[in-house]
């Protein structure tokens, strides 16, 4: 989704006051194209990479007991870029493990081809947060982003998960605004079982994200 979260670095400076030795499990989900490719890369950029694997979804599965997806090790770093211009689109899901002090904190960058988004589910359970990230430019699919949203959060093992929503690429001419966003959405008056927020970011230019994320955190510290 070509969302940069290197500035997750300040933010996890609150998190080591919250919880030593407690993994932080984050999920990043939206619809392919939204912009989330490059957003578990750039988490490189000021933290302590432990792992980073890129990993294909087996789409042969037949039963929710086979979710799993086979591993296809670690991936070195160098073979990425952590410019967001340069992001790939995630064909399976990349997983990157980093670590600030004693806190562990993973981030799940999920595919979102509709031959992916079924699997989502494999991977809710243990989810402290969820990122969702909207194009913002992208009209004709604001009701699929939608749909899938809210099936994913009617969904017992997300119950109660902080939701941040970024409204990506509001550069781009035409965007909708958060506020649009939000409303088609239906988070509003809605959604009472789990802190939220909808927010603009532009990917490219790093603009919204600190301050989404730092909500994030606080959101997290408050579970």
């Amino acid at each position: 989704m070509g969302l940069s979260i290197s500035t997750l670095f300040s933010s996890l400076t609150s998190l080591v006051r919250w919880s030593k030795d407690q993994d932080v499990r984050i999920l990043m989900l939206g619809l392919d194209s939204a912009g989330k490719a490059g957003a578990t890369l750039s988490v490189a950029g000021r933290l302590l990479i432990i792992s980073f694997h890129r990993r294909p979804f087996s789409t042969g599965y037949k039963s929710e007991k086979s979710c799993l997806p086979y591993p296809v090790g670690p991936a070195s770093l160098s073979q990425y870029s952590p410019i967001v211009t340069n992001a790939f689109p995630a064909i399976g899901f990349n997983v990157e493990t980093v670590q600030y002090k004693n806190i562990k904190f993973q981030v799940w960058d999920l595919g979102g081809q509709s031959s992916i988004r079924p699997y989502w589910r494999c991977y809710f359970p243990n989810t402290s947060a969820i990122i969702y990230v909207i194009d913002s430019s992208d009209h004709s699919r604001l009701t699929t982003s939608r749909t899938e949203l809210l099936t994913m959060l009617s969904e017992e093992e997300l119950k109660g998960a902080p939701l941040l929503v970024f409204c990506n690429k509001q550069d781009v001419e035409g965007a909708l605004k958060p506020e649009e966003i939000s409303e088609q959405l239906g988070l509003a008056g809605g959604e009472k079982t789990r802190p939220w927020s909808v927010r603009g970011s532009c990917a490219t230019k790093g603009e919204g994200l600190e301050e989404g994320l730092d909500w994030l955190v606080n959101a997290i510290q408050q579970k």
